[in-house]
């Protein structure tokens, strides 16, 4: 009996919104209508510009926000009304929140000295947090005399000490250098991976989401545009929006029609000339689309292939970026220019088109995405 339970008891997200809905002024939607699950042990990012509605949902699960309406449950219960203090989340916020006047130990011991841990289990646990952080004798020191990255990890430790069911987390790296940032993300997905805790994180750097992250659910205007795991959300994106947010896109637009076998193509204003590519919103012929397509998916070539979904364009710009090298090509006034991005492995690369020189860019059709405007 307990065996034929268990694939359901598995299948059973940590949380789940449903139906939830938030307004700050009872007209204006901050987050509309969200459905969400969030299974147990994953690295859930919440990804979107400023005003998305990202960080209203994160305060929402934390319980320092009320929902306007529908219900936030967690292990199956409803935690809609629970008060903060009573949901064991940990919780890691861009500006550190670390008390000044205590020390490294102090300030993550804090969440157990409210718990009313024992001290003898406090010092164990602290120490543990502390290695887990790589903040190795450094309980007597002042937060003051940490750098940034190191106050972080304080934060973190501090958020981990109580082992939470869930950690939440916004855009806790955003007040350090990229280089730190960088390698803080990499700590971050490694920690989690160690301890199988469930992260839910919030950025508007889609380079951190997709970095980090098991699933990332991309918002726009109270709304979750995609919910998948980073490759999927990177290589197909389900609308413009998605599409022009994660990573870059080079961008061109024109009416949908089909070739002679029914394939989607796009007609391309200004442009005597067609690219033949996926209809992700199944737009109808005659409508308005956009094309976008990855800038490494482009194949630059210095002669005319004997490919199909090639355009003639004119070098404008040449930019090295340290590992590839991204050229500017225009295609005629009324396209932005097509940028390919070139790794330093091509021989285009190494010894790059003359600026104004004509080279022609073939689109592979099943990576030219066509969406809706």
């Amino acid at each position: 009996m307990n065996t034929q339970m268990t694939p359901a008891v598995a299948s059973e997200p940590l949380v789940r919104f449903s139906g939830v809905q938030k307004t700050y002024d009872g007209e204006h939607l901050v987050v509309r209508s969200l459905d969400l699950d969030i299974q147990r042990g994953e690295f859930l990012s919440l990804l979107g510009p400023s005003g998305s509605g990202k960080t209203t949902t994160l305060m929402m699960l934390a319980g320092f926000e009320s929902p306007t309406a529908g219900d936030i449950m967690l292990d199956g219960k409803q935690i809609t009304t629970t008060p903060p203090h009573k949901r064991n989340f940990g919780m890691v916020f861009q500006n550190y929140a670390l008390f000044p006047h205590m020390t490294v130990a102090q300030n993550v011991a804090y969440p157990l000295t409210v718990r009313k841990v024992p001290k003898a289990e406090q010092a164990v646990r602290v120490k543990k947090a502390l290695d887990m952080v790589r903040l190795s004798g450094m309980g007597d020191r002042l937060p003051t005399r940490l750098s940034g990255g190191q106050q972080q990890r304080v934060a973190l430790a501090r958020a981990l000490v109580f082992e939470p069911q869930l950690v939440l987390m916004d855009e806790p790296l955003g007040a350090l250098d990229k280089q730190l940032r960088e390698h803080m993300q990499l700590e971050l997905k490694e920690l989690h991976r160690q301890l199988g805790v469930t992260f839910v994180y919030v950025t508007h750097d889609q380079g951190e989401a997709l970095t980090m992250s098991d699933r990332v659910a991309v918002f726009n205007e109270g709304v979750i545009q995609q919910l998948a795991a980073p490759q999927a959300l990177y290589e197909t994106p389900s609308n413009r929006f998605v599409a022009g947010f994660v990573g870059d896109s080079t961008v061109l637009h024109g009416t949908l029609q089909t070739d002679g076998n029914g394939q989607a193509s796009v007609a391309l204003a200004g442009l005597n000339a067609s690219l033949q590519g996926l209809n992700v919103n199944q737009v109808s012929v005659g409508a308005p689309v956009e094309a976008c397509v990855r800038p490494e998916r482009i194949a630059l070539h210095t002669a005319l292939p004997a490919a199909h979904n090639v355009l003639a364009a004119q070098v404008a710009g040449i930019v090295y970026y340290g590992d590839h090298v991204r050229l500017q090509c225009a295609l005629g006034a009324e396209q932005a220019q097509a940028i390919v991005k070139l790794p330093l492995s091509h021989p285009s690369a190494l010894q790059a088109p003359a600026m104004g020189s004509t080279v022609y860019l073939e689109f592979e059709p099943q990576h030219t995405r066509l969406y809706a405007l």
